[in-house]
């Protein structure tokens, strides 16, 4: 059965350099991996290349709920191209593009789960990438 695939993107004012670091960089991950403010990221793990695993720890921070969001990468170009496979099987991959200058593009697109509504995942892996345009930018 072919999977949903939801795509979202974001255009950030910043060199892909530095995107792209903030993007996979543990104590940047942590800074800005959350969908509402009363979401947080207190760990995360990334080990950056093919066969290489990454875990962030998402949690209320009320502490009333939190999971790990974890895989293993399938593809890595620098500065360029990520992709992966989440801990449930579900394939990501993130295209990052320079303008040339201190404009990136970064285009996301990964396969919806079953459990919720489609809507409701773009709404929050949007919020998500809104978040890191918002802290990559200001930082």
């Amino acid at each position: 059965m072919e999977k949903t695939k939801i795509t979202l993107q974001a255009t950030v004012k910043a060199p892909i350099e530095k995107v792209w670091d903030y993007w996979n960089e543990p104590e940047h991950i942590k800074k800005w991996n959350s969908a509402s403010p009363d979401w947080h990221t207190p760990k995360s793990e990334n080990d950056l290349r093919a066969g290489g695993r990454f875990t962030a720890r998402m949690e209320a921070k009320d502490g009333s709920f939190g999971f790990d969001f974890g895989g293993i990468y399938d593809e890595v170009t620098a500065h360029q191209y990520i992709s992966y496979t989440m801990d449930d099987g579900r394939k990501t991959n993130i295209t990052f593009t320079s303008d040339g200058g201190n404009e990136t593009k970064v285009v996301e697109t990964f396969e919806a789960e079953s459990q919720n509504p489609v809507e409701m995942q773009q709404g929050g892996w949007q919020a998500i990438l809104d978040n890191f345009k918002k802290y990559t930018e200001e930082n």
